[in-house]
């Protein structure tokens, strides 16, 4: 899967968890660009990523992740 189509469904849980249609990711997206990007909204966002990609990814990994783009490629390495 090309990093482009993952930033996509990203988009679309982040869209989905964070209630809001209007959110528009880029690789430079970090926490503390989306205000309500708290603890809670962290696992759920771990959640629904594992469901959308059919993974299960390890929270200790996610949580290291400093922006977008590091997470698109982190789901890049487990996908492929």
């Amino acid at each position: 899967m090309e990093n482009k189509e993952i930033l996509k469904i990203l988009n679309d849980v982040f869209q989905e968890v964070f209630d809001d249609e209007t959110l528009i990711l880029t690789r430079e997206t970090t926490a503390n660009d989306i205000e309500e990007w708290d603890s809670l909204n962290q696992i759920k966002l771990i959640v629904e990523s594992e469901r959308a990609f059919n993974i299960r990814l390890k929270s200790r990994d996610i949580n290291i992740l400093e922006n977008i783009g590091e997470m698109v490629d982190h789901l890049s390495k487990v996908i492929n």
